[in-house]
């Protein structure tokens, strides 16, 4: 399933990600686009949809910040300065991928072959002044919240 957004600003970006945070609260998400799409504001709604009330910074340079929220961890990794996706496996990042944690993993394909299949699969462009969002569902789970957050 596949569905498209269109993103006028900032802040219309963090209100879908919360949108979807409400909606997706478990599993693989990628996260694609040129630097400065809006994949961390989005990241950082869909956090804070799901009741973070701090800040949300990107994982730039630390590649993986944790928050654990309604006993639930959230992993929000940034790979883009990742030289070699076999680094991730120093991390320990198998680790990461257990059954109940959502992992928001901007720059996905720094990581090829290290990382498990995505739920969703986010590709942010840039359209005029916003942005161009698309959104492709892999999963039931996946499908059924991008089918509610579409219908909305």
């Amino acid at each position: 399933m596949k569905a498209e957004f269109y993103l006028a600003d900032e802040t219309a970006q963090a209100a879908l990600g919360t949108q979807l945070g409400r909606l997706f609260i478990e599993g693989i998400v990628y996260l694609e686009g040129d630097l400065g799409c809006g994949k961390t504001t989005f990241s950082r709604g869909w956090i804070q949809g799901q009741g973070h009330k701090g800040a949300v910074k990107s994982p730039t340079y630390t590649l993986v910040e944790p928050y654990l929220l309604k006993d639930r961890p959230i992993y929000h990794f940034d790979l883009y300065r990742l030289a070699d996706p076999e680094e991730l496996e120093y991390i320990g990042v198998r680790d990461y991928f257990d059954n109940n944690a959502l992992c928001l993993i901007e720059w996905p394909q720094q990581g090829l072959g290290f990382l498990p299949k995505a739920d969703l699969h986010l590709t942010f462009t840039h359209q005029s002044s916003g942005r161009k969002l698309v959104i492709e569902a892999f999963t039931p789970a996946a499908k059924a919240a991008l089918q509610q957050l579409a219908n909305s």
